[in-house]
């Protein structure tokens, strides 16, 4: 009978899978392997380890503080120049460059010397000087000023190009003792003599 058929086909493979089933279960499951570990370390080196590496950490930290701090103080401590270009009344006139130092109190101008040529005029205001160095002349000039009344760039401009003028045909004794003269004179007239205006 038709249904009898069906059955035997059920119950062959009902069969068959008893049989796959046991033989699944008889089969060992893989076995895995452990992975290779790392030697075990002993929780009080660890703790150590930890604590070197904090403090490493702790002193590169403060390092860095410290330079940053001394690099700011350097700085804070540094000269200051001020530069700034000045030009005349209603802005005629050619424009004068500026550098002032607070440190050194001194204010330096570059001027025209002639045509082509430009001059260098120092105020001194700590010695009381003010210096000229032509730049086409192997000469300095330095005058005193009064400490009340310190002469306008343009004055001081004109006497000491008319006092180069007058020692180009003279023999003037130069300047000895260089030590009265600031830092920023000295820098500027290192090379060349010094001579009263």
């Amino acid at each position: 009978s038709p249904g009898l058929g069906l059955a035997r086909g059920t119950g062959a493979h009902g069969e068959m899978d008893d049989s796959s089933k046991e033989a699944l279960m008889e089969e060992a499951p893989p076995r895995y392997t452990e992975s290779p570990r790392l030697p075990c370390i002993p929780h009080e080196l660890k703790s150590l380890l930890l604590m070197a590496v904090l403090v490493v950490v702790a002193l590169v930290v403060v390092n860095a503080t410290f330079l940053l701090l001394g690099l700011h103080l350097s700085e804070s401590h540094a000269e200051t120049v001020l530069r700034m270009t000045v030009h005349g009344l209603d802005g005629e006139g050619t424009p004068q460059q500026l550098a002032m130092s607070k440190k050194e109190r001194t204010g330096t101008f570059a001027v025209r010397d002639g045509l082509n040529a430009s001059a260098t005029v120092v105020y001194d205001y700590g010695k009381l000087l003010v210096g000229y160095r032509s730049w086409r002349h192997r000469a300095c000039f330095i005058t005193r000023a009064d400490e009340d009344n310190f002469p306008g760039l343009d004055a001081v401009t004109d006497t000491f190009q008319r006092r180069q003028d007058e020692d180009a045909g003279h023999e003037a004794v130069p300047l000895a003792d260089r030590s009265i003269l600031g830092t920023t004179i000295n820098i500027l007239c290192s090379t060349v003599p010094v001579f009263w205006a």
